[in-house]
């Protein structure tokens, strides 16, 4: 009777008897698909993915295995904003922080259109407007497809983008081996011979340009609170210049919306709206929204204010960008930001114990526009317009 018993389990309950591996890929899927906020918007396939990679889960063997096997349905999503906590040597750096230059397609030709300031492939000579032709010695378009979804054979812009960024943003093990063709002749730029650039230990960098115009550089740590003491001394003792530029380029890393709040804080004289969140609750999604508001600090800082954004501006960076756009307190200047999608939520997983965080509530300006598709008032082409443009305004010197 035991064995009858026994054997009736073996058949009715396929969780019996499988994998830490399949059972958390399982986990996986099923905590993305009750809480993931853009399905809808990406128009992702999730039970296609799941069709695809459960059978693949059944053949791990390994941790790493896992972990590799994790990465590539991650790509199903194609957004920056989902990751795990954990990394292999041969993992793809993220993006957008692992990453230094970005690159578009344009018709059938593959564009550097930016360049991120004192990185590597700015060191070795890179430069926007640059056409790519090969990654590491082989041609760019076969190489996309381990990054674009498998669901789908027609791909956006979103995916092909995404799929450009991670392949260009390289492997933690391997050096890049960039090919541009220039006036026909093929050129080939190493970038990871160079140095990344040496990471401050300051929370920001100030100084004071051209006589009367403050410049704060937030050191992409958007998500330490003691930024708030350290903001709130600096632009006291830049209260006497005439305007003031805050230069957020390199804050890929996200942060919290309180230091946000106080930041933006000392820009206003009455409270005002920040962002809109938006989330579905229980298994019928029912949709529930709020609005986020920024209190007045002390001391308001009354002068014109130009925030500086980019492709390395990212999740609470956007946040704030479009918070001092909506509340009409600054000039927005700069390319497209990141486009991170949302406000993530940490997840772990119970048997491999692997930590994973993705966007579990849409985030919106105000008037309605997501936070994704915000773009600056002021749009440039790449990092060196951006700053020609702020010359122009505030008069610097060149």
């Amino acid at each position: 009777m035991k064995k009858t018993i026994l054997l009736f389990l073996l058949i009715t309950n396929p969780v019996f008897g499988q994998t830490i591996y399949q059972k958390d890929f399982s986990e996986f899927w099923t905590v993305i698909d009750e809480n993931y906020a853009y399905f809808e918007q990406q128009q992702i396939d999730w039970n296609k993915v799941r069709l695809t990679y459960e059978p693949l889960a059944a053949g791990i063997k390994s941790r790493d295995e896992f972990i590799t096997f994790l990465e590539r349905v991650i790509n199903e999503l194609h957004n920056g904003h989902i990751s795990l906590n954990t990394n292999l040597k041969s993992s793809n750096r993220i993006i957008p922080s692992g990453s230094d230059l970005f690159v578009e397609k344009k018709d059938n030709t593959f564009i550097i259109t930016d360049i991120r300031k004192h990185y590597p492939s700015e060191q070795c000579g890179l430069k926007p407007g640059m056409e790519v032709i090969k990654f590491n010695g082989k041609l760019i378009g076969p190489q996309l497809s381990g990054f674009l979804p498998t669901y789908t054979q027609h791909y956006n812009q979103e995916m092909v983008e995404y799929a450009l960024n991670m392949l260009f943003a390289g492997t933690h093990n391997k050096k890049r081996m960039i090919t541009v063709l220039d006036k026909g002749i093929e050129k080939v730029y190493t970038p990871d011979e160079f140095l990344p650039p040496h990471r401050s230990s300051a929370l920001l960098d100030f100084k004071i340009l051209n006589g009367n115009t403050g410049y704060i550089k937030i050191n992409n740590s958007l998500g330490d609170d003691d930024l708030i003491p350290a903001f709130d001394t600096v632009v006291d003792s830049l209260k006497h210049t005439s305007n003031l530029i805050i230069d957020m380029t390199e804050t890929p890393g996200g942060g919290n919306s309180a230091v946000a709040r106080a930041i933006m804080s000392r820009f206003i004289s009455k409270e005002m709206p920040f962002q809109k969140h938006e989330a579905t609750e229980t298994s019928y999604r029912i949709k529930r929204s709020w609005t986020e508001y920024v209190t007045p600090g002390k001391d308001t800082y009354q002068k014109d204010v130009f925030i500086l954004v980019g492709h390395w501006t990212g999740s609470m960076g956007e946040g704030i960008a479009i918070g001092f756009d909506g509340m009409a307190r600054a000039k927005i200047i700069g390319t497209k930001m990141a486009g991170l999608l949302g406000a993530i939520e940490h997840f772990k997983l119970s048997q491999t114990k692997i930590g994973y965080q993705f966007p579990t509530e849409r985030v919106y300006q105000f008037n309605g526009t997501p936070r994704e598709e915000y773009r600056p008032g002021y749009l440039t082409d790449n990092i060196y317009d951006t700053w020609k443009r702020v010359k122009e305004f505030i008069h610097l010197p060149e």
